[in-house]
């Protein structure tokens, strides 16, 4: 099993930048791919960026979302720039073994971080 935790939500106005953060624990051997996807109110699930565990490769989807991480703390950083009003969303952290990593199927989710972006 892996336990998945954000921090680092909040509210910020447009233009400003957050960063979230991801801690993971628990059988961890055996993942591909870790992810931010988000969900806005009456929206779909979206897959924001994912990172390869393997290779460090990232996957973006916007260029203003850049993901980091502490291979030691395992911990896995999304670093959100020029955010807009229309950014504003649950942000989930999420784990895979397997599959594609441009997905919003993935097998382990963290509990999710609101980001609110006022204009």
């Amino acid at each position: 099993q892996v336990h998945l935790v954000e921090s680092g939500g909040g509210l910020v106005q447009a233009g400003g930048s957050l960063r979230l953060a991801c801690a993971a624990s628990g059988r961890m051997d055996n993942l591909v791919y870790m992810a931010w996807l988000r969900q806005a109110p009456g929206q779909e699930r979206e897959y924001v960026v994912g990172m390869s565990l393997k290779y460090g490769t990232t996957y973006e989807t916007d260029p203003r979302f850049v993901l980091s991480r502490d291979n030691a703390k395992n911990i896995m950083y999304l670093q959100m720039n020029s955010l807009k009003p229309e950014d504003t969303a649950v942000y989930y952290c999420a784990a895979k073994g397997h599959g594609a990593v441009r997905s919003n199927s993935y097998e382990y989710w963290g509990q999710g971080t609101q980001v609110t972006v006022s204009s």
